[in-house]
């Protein structure tokens, strides 16, 4: 069965749509509406939708818009769009979008049914697509480990469709009736030095290495199984699995193990982490859930603890009931915390000392940062990876606008981002800070560089250029784009320089030249208008008006009678 989604800011259309639909043909069960694109995406990303109706003239988010953001969100998703209006570039768009069919207002009632029936038609092919992808990745050997790993990971992320793959499900030992779940998460801390030091710099078999220790490491009554987590590299999900028992079970015993693995990873590999379950849960279609929770509960470490906070192991929600040995409390809970400090607040401050190159004054920025970060009772590993990667964007886009080729900064990415030979690990908040000041100098570094190829600005060039081409429609991206500066730098520079703005020092310059040429009786004043660069005669005379407190007229008239 079908789930469609209708979003139309008229509400007679979407009840047209309801009453002319041939839902039982087309296997549709669930009608869905929302009156504006907000509401639609919201519920596009609430719930599992197969075919989406789009009107192309919203309040909000446009049809377009909405389109685009499908394109690049939901690019399996068909969309047939209605319009009152048989505009080029809604029926461009749509195309572009690759929608089922493009309806025009008002609905018709075989139109509006052929175009489902061929949105149907395409989703039964994909599913059928789907089925023997799978049988033939089955044909072909596709380990089982793999198949486990792709079928949790969809769990995860909300994104598995159990409709024909129950056999899939039986394959993995998933999907019994009395099972329960839950989720662990490990987050290596030091992931690039053990790689180094152990695995030759393979991150891959470090993975490898922790994976098959949690997997050997569970006993009969509880299963687990441990994979890397493909989005964030210095992260391990490990699912639990037990076929017999309770929820505070599954709690109790998950939790011991990830001890064991917490020491064994410590003395056999030299890895420090920090580990988070999430609350057991009896359906799989749950895990999403714990595994958020158990995310969550990771990122609470706080740094500025003792030196032994990365030994921590964090519960994300209490479970049932207690089961023995269980600790009582618990540390994953949210706690009130002042407001993180923000380095974007510091971002003016940060880019003047960018754009001069000046080192020292973007550590002192960057130690202030850090002082009032410190100053609060906690500082935890979330707030720490999303400094991070503000810094990181922050100091990429700054970089970008002072005309630093793409090629040599690092690549953007959450996890995938390395540069400048030195490692991103931090678990501490002495290592988080050495981490952001090594970033700060490998920026320094190459926008300095930058300068170097590019040649020193000197705001007298721009100075020098007004004086002989004052008539000309002045663009400050001249130089902006002959030195890779910032509009903002050096208007700033010139200021610094010269005392006024270069829109100031440029009208000074033909107001001066106005009053010379003024003086001469045989140029009327719509050609000095026009020789200043002026095309409006009434315009120069407000601007001359405005700087001398006089017109042209009266100032001629005036230099005349002396």
């Amino acid at each position: 069965m079908y789930k469609v989604l209708i979003i139309d800011d008229e509400e007679p259309l979407r009840e047209a749509i309801r009453i002319l639909g041939e839902w039982d043909s087309l296997g549709v069960d669930t009608i869905l509406e929302a009156e504006d694109g907000e509401s639609g995406l919201l519920l596009l990303r609430q719930q599992q939708v197969d075919l989406v109706m789009v009107d192309m003239k919203m309040p909000g988010i446009s049809g377009p818009e909405l389109l685009q953001i499908l394109e690049q969100d939901f690019p399996d998703l068909p969309s047939i769009v209605i319009s009152g209006y048989n505009d080029f570039e809604f029926t461009r768009q749509a195309i572009k979008s690759k929608s089922v069919d493009y309806l025009l207002k008002p609905v018709n009632r075989g139109e509006l049914n052929q175009a489902m029936h061929k949105a149907v038609e395409q989703l039964e092919a994909r599913r059928r697509s789907e089925n023997d992808n799978i049988n033939r990745g089955i044909r072909l050997n596709m380990s089982l480990p793999k198949l486990k790993e792709n079928i949790y990971l969809s769990l995860l992320d909300r994104t598995f469709h159990p409709a024909g793959k129950q056999d899939l499900l039986a394959m993995i030992g998933a999907g019994k009736a009395d099972s329960i779940y839950g989720v662990g998460v490990i987050r290596i801390l030091n992931l690039d030095e053990t790689a180094n030091s152990r695995f030759h710099g393979e991150i891959g078999l470090l993975h490898f290495a922790v994976s098959n220790m949690v997997n050997n490491a569970s006993g009969p009554g509880l299963q687990s199984f441990c994979f890397a987590n493909p989005r964030q590299m210095r992260e391990m999900i490990t699912v639990f699995n037990m076929e017999k028992g309770t929820e505070a079970d599954l709690a109790f015993q998950s939790e011991l193990l990830l001890k064991q693995i917490h020491a064994a990873l410590r003395d056999l590999l030299g890895i420090r982490s920090v580990m988070g379950v999430g609350r057991p849960c009896r359906d799989m279609f749950h895990m999403a859930d714990a595994f958020e929770a158990a995310k969550a509960a990771v990122l609470q470490m706080n740094f500025q603890q003792a030196a032994g906070a990365a030994n921590a192991i964090f519960t994300s929600a209490p479970v049932p009931t207690s089961a023995p040995g269980t600790s009582s409390g618990s540390p994953g809970r949210t706690e009130q915390t002042p407001e993180v400090p923000s380095l974007i607040s510091r971002l003016p401050l940060l880019r003047s000392a960018l754009e001069a190159g000046n080192l020292n004054q973007a550590k002192t920025v960057l130690a202030d940062f850090l002082r009032a970060l410190g100053e609060r009772k906690s500082c935890r590993l979330g707030d720490a990876d999303r400094a991070v990667q503000d810094f990181h964007l922050l100091l990429r886009d700054t970089a970008l606008s002072l005309g630093v080729s793409p090629d040599k900064l690092p690549r953007e990415g959450e996890e995938k981002f390395s540069f400048g030979g030195f490692s991103r690990d931090y678990s501490n908040f002495t290592e988080f800070g050495e981490l952001l000041e090594r970033m700060l100098e490998y920026y320094v570094g190459v926008i300095r560089g930058q300068a170097g190829v590019q040649g020193r600005f000197d705001a007298e060039d721009i100075k020098a250029y007004i004086d002989t081409h004052y008539f000309e429609d002045f663009k400050i991206s001249l130089f902006t784009e002959k030195y890779y500066l910032s509009r903002e730098y050096l208007m700033k520079r010139f200021k610094q320089q010269f005392g006024c703005g270069i829109h100031e020092y440029t009208q000074k310059v033909r107001m001066e030249k106005a009053k010379e040429m003024l003086g001469d009786p045989s140029l009327k004043i719509q050609e000095i208008s026009e020789m200043l660069g002026y095309r409006d005669k009434n315009y120069f005379s407000k601007a001359f008006r405005n700087y001398y407190r006089m017109s042209p007229t009266e100032f001629r008239l005036f230099s005349s009678s002396k």
